[in-house]
């Protein structure tokens, strides 16, 4: 997830968030990323307590974090999902 974002693998992440997360009203969750989608489900967000995506039609994407760091740990947090469920 360097310069491009990998739409496949995102898109594992959130089904397998939904599949083996903790679902509330709002969101499922697992390992400290939550899922959930706009109300017409067209866009994705995935998001941790510092890092917010969201991933949308013809596979726009926009992060929002503070610095850099911040999203290396939320790609390792995401790839550890994809990894390991």
């Amino acid at each position: 997830m360097k310069n491009e974002l990998d739409a496949k693998m995102l898109l594992r992440v959130f089904d397998k968030i939904r599949r083996h997360g903790e679902h509330t009203s709002e969101h499922h969750a697992l390992e400290g990323v939550k899922a959930y989608t706009d109300f017409d489900g067209y866009t994705v967000f995935i998001e941790d307590a510092l890092v917010k995506l969201s991933f949308g039609f013809h596979n726009q994407y926009h992060y929002d974090y503070q610095d850099k760091s911040q999203l290396e740990a939320f790609e390792k947090k995401i790839a550890y999902i994809d990894n390991q469920y």
